[in-house]
């Protein structure tokens, strides 16, 4: 099922998309598809701060719910999030974040899932690129409204 990797710069510093994508409960004034999202626990592990969150997707009669455990890594400018329960076989994704010498800084983000509804594979496979390319769009997007440079 669908993997994608993506190294992207932005005029952006690392510490200001990493705020930006640690966000998660601004996700559905933002992101398409994202109606809404829930934290159900925090807690400090170490300099960790991990956060256990349900996010509600919609597009047209799909309508999902799925939990996921998002591990904040400050430091280490990184963002693990990992797939709990709900629609998926799995679903990972890891962002990293890094200040570049020339300003602004580069994001890597990884995306890897599957369904367990084997026919929506065929389906959301089909239109995974077009809706990576929307969900990155999203966040550049909403970094330039709140971080204008």
């Amino acid at each position: 099922m669908p993997a994608r990797r993506i190294v992207h710069k932005v005029p952006q510093s690392a510490d200001q998309m990493f705020t930006l994508v640690a966000d998660v409960e601004a996700y559905p004034e933002f992101l398409p598809w994202c109606s809404g999202l829930r934290i159900i626990a925090s807690a400090d592990e170490g300099e960790n701060k991990v956060l256990t969150a349900d996010m509600m997707i919609g597009y047209k009669i799909f309508r999902e719910r799925f939990r996921s455990r998002v591990t904040l890594d400050a430091a280490g400018k990184s963002i693990n999030v990992h797939y709990i329960k709900g629609p998926f076989r799995r679903l990972d994704n890891n962002w990293r974040f890094l200040n570049l010498s020339a300003g602004g800084s580069e994001i890597e983000f990884f995306i890897d899932f599957e369904l367990r509804r084997s026919g929506l594979n065929s389906l959301v496979g089909g239109l995974f690129e077009h809706s990576f390319m929307r969900l990155l769009s999203a966040f550049e997007t909403r970094a330039m409204q709140i971080y204008p440079v």
